[in-house]
């Protein structure tokens, strides 16, 4: 099974979430997305996958939240997306995509669902 993790490797739910995956055997593309942040256009892209609003992603601890009034546009998708796209710290992890669909793996133990 092929996988794509948007990962962080600080971050014990996104350990945790590859670890389930390369037991599973997975063949597994791992993107650090702090380094290799998405676009706008893939971030949309994967909510639409996710069926989530850009709120349902977005780290409220980060510096950036409230640095950029973040909290006044919870229900602005368009300014989430740019803020996360500019500031990929904002973004939540991990996500996983396969061919069984894309989520949010808060915690890892939904990665399961994505795998046959």
């Amino acid at each position: 099974m092929k996988a794509t993790i948007w990962h962080n490797s600080r971050c014990s739910n996104s350990r945790g979430a590859l670890a389930l995956l390369q037991e599973a055997g997975a063949d597994i593309d791992v993107i650090n997305y702090l380094e290799t942040p998405p676009s706008a256009a893939q971030l949309r892209a994967l909510l639409a996958e996710m069926n989530l609003p850009a709120r349902d992603l977005l780290r409220t601890k980060e510096a950036a939240y409230a640095e950029l009034g973040l909290a006044a546009k919870l229900d602005d998708d368009a300014a989430l997306i740019s803020a996360m796209a500019a500031h990929p710290a904002l973004i939540n992890r991990p996500i996983v995509r396969t061919d069984k669909g894309t989520a949010l793996c808060r915690p890892p133990e939904t990665v399961l669902t994505l795998l046959d």
